[in-house]
């Protein structure tokens, strides 16, 4: 799908939402200045920041698991 064609199914879609609450987080989405130099990381806390540099740290040490285990050893408590 071409560009024009997204936006025209954005569009289309927006024009069929029947929820406000939805339309005025578009109307924020889309007022946002496109120049803008903010970025979400200067919006977050210092310990936002701080266990996110932890995590990317583990990450680089192999301090990690996967989803799959994880999941198996807590499958007792999650409830899908």
């Amino acid at each position: 799908m071409n560009l024009s064609a997204e936006k025209l199914d954005i569009i289309q879609r927006i024009c069929e939402i029947q929820d406000n609450d939805l339309l005025d987080i578009i109307k924020k989405i889309i007022s946002l200045p496109t120049d803008s130099k903010s970025d979400w990381w200067d919006q977050i806390s210092q310990a936002e920041k701080n266990s996110i540099n932890r995590g990317l740290d583990d990450l680089s040490k192999g301090r990690v698991h996967s989803h799959d285990l994880i999941r198996k050893k807590y499958e007792k408590w999650l409830k899908d």
